[in-house]
């Protein structure tokens, strides 16, 4: 049976858009209805079942991402299945965050290096932190060279992060930040982090600090349309559902994020069974 593309996606959008109340329908109700395209997205090693237990476990162990629209929570997870990414888990590679009652779809540092990785075009591609007492030196211009040589036992924080590429083809690049850049960046974007409290650069630092500098030389890489427009959903709200999430533009939205140590929970999914990871606090 031929099935019209446009008929699919207007149905498709049609049910998101349809209030959750005015029905009586939960969120793990349109979890379920949605399964069919959710299948149709997701990449063959990566079961409709596994993907739904997932994305319903973290909205049990998040109750902020109830409150959100559904439109945006279920573009959201669309978002995650089409890129082949798993939410909320401990991979790291991709996360549904509540943004006021909106949902927003973050990418992962783990995610970010899948994303790479698929295109068949890298060869290696990653980010490492610099201690004090280690032996790092980088120049950029005519004669770029990066030399970092771990220090056996690493001392204080780090104070550099860099993220290098080497291509299949020979060609390579990189990208230094110095730890104040990187909480400059922090301080910018993520309010909950800057006014003190509970978020994932305070949970996780290492990980945020490594996405801030991979995301700042993937903006220079040499990269297809499809890895540039992959790479586009990061940190978006969409409210629409299509085939093709990238086609989508993403809404402007108020408020922001809601970064609480409660909202952020990684799930592990193995052999049919659920276990809640929550980060560890800093204190």
């Amino acid at each position: 049976m031929t099935v019209n593309q446009n008929d699919l996606k207007n149905k498709l959008a049609e049910k998101v858009k349809t209030p959750v109340a005015k029905k009586g329908k939960t969120i793990f109700d349109l979890i379920r209805e949605m399964e069919p395209a959710i299948k149709k997205a997701l990449p063959k090693q990566i079961s409709v079942d596994r993907f739904s237990r997932i994305v319903m476990t973290a909205v049990r162990t998040n109750p902020k991402l109830q409150t959100c629209t559904s439109e945006s929570f279920l573009a959201a997870m669309m978002q995650s299945a089409q890129l082949g990414l798993e939410p909320n888990t401990p991979l790291g590679q991709a996360y549904l965050i509540p943004y006021g009652k909106e949902v927003q779809f973050q990418l992962g540092y783990q995610g970010m290096l899948a994303l790479a990785y698929r295109t068949g075009e890298y060869k290696s591609i990653y980010a490492m932190p610099v201690y004090k007492n280690d032996k790092f030196e980088y120049e950029y211009g005519l004669n770029e060279r990066l030399v970092h040589v771990p220090a056996p036992k690493p001392e204080g924080e780090p104070i550099y992060y860099y993220a290098v590429y080497h291509l299949k083809n020979g060609g390579y690049g990189f990208v230094v930040m110095s730890r104040e850049q990187i909480e400059q960046h922090r301080d910018k974007y993520s309010q909950a982090a800057k006014q003190g409290r509970n978020s994932p650069w305070n949970t996780d630092f290492d990980a945020m600090a490594k996405k801030t500098v991979l995301k700042q030389l993937l903006k220079y890489a040499p990269k297809s349309a499809e890895f540039a427009a992959a790479l586009s959903a990061d940190e978006t709200v969409k409210k629409e559902i299509a085939e093709d999430m990238t086609e989508i533009p993403p809404i402007e939205v108020t408020g922001e994020i809601i970064e609480d140590e409660e909202d952020v929970h990684y799930v592990e999914v193995q052999d049919g069974t659920q276990q809640e990871i929550k980060p560890e606090s800093d204190s």
